[in-house]
């Protein structure tokens, strides 16, 4: 354990030295190509800023309107028998836009429920197994200047799903 841990310390170093010395090796300009790159991203970055203002208003407004707990409740009374209590419910939405906000719902309820109940190892588990699917599908869609989609929110949101079902398995084998 201790040479994995010793190891991960040098890998980015490693990793830059090696890049940087299979340019030179290469006899590129990595110093303007590194800078042509962060140009590039930065320009990348102010395309993709209006998508996401309008997600994270989006997720706020429907924080604060009360309409994400009404919709925990109506839904938490079908979920609760399968597994996923009304609790969850919320993050799960949540997620599907922003991590950050269903981060700190997360730790509401760690502090409501704590961390080492069914809903705190649920939750946990949910949070490292599904993805944001709208943020990242906007985002990437917007840099890419993808137009059709096609199957890919469905497939998205199948994935993620098999993401909380996979998630009520583990926690229920768990506790």
């Amino acid at each position: 354990m201790k040479i994995i841990i010793y190891l991960s310390e040098f890998m980015i170093p490693i990793t830059a030295i090696f890049i940087v010395g299979y340019g030179l090796i290469k006899k590129q300009k990595v110093y303007e190509q590194f800078i042509d790159g962060a140009k590039d991203g930065l320009g990348t970055v102010l395309s993709i800023i209006p998508t996401l203002i309008g997600l994270m208003i989006g997720v706020k407004v429907i924080s604060a309107s009360g309409l994400l707990l009404w919709i925990a409740k109506v839904i938490g009374k079908y979920t609760t028998h399968i597994g996923v209590p009304a609790d969850v419910i919320p993050i799960i939405i949540v997620r599907f836009f922003s991590s950050n906000a269903a981060n700190t719902l997360c730790l509401d309820l760690f502090e409501r429920c704590g961390t080492d109940s069914y809903e705190g190892f649920l939750v946990s588990i949910i949070m490292s197994c599904t993805e944001t699917i709208f943020y990242t599908l906007s985002v990437y869609a917007t840099a890419a200047k993808v137009t059709k989609t096609r199957w890919t929110l469905a497939g998205a949101f199948i994935a993620t799903m098999a993401g909380v079902a996979a998630s009520v398995v583990i926690t229920s084998m768990v506790i």
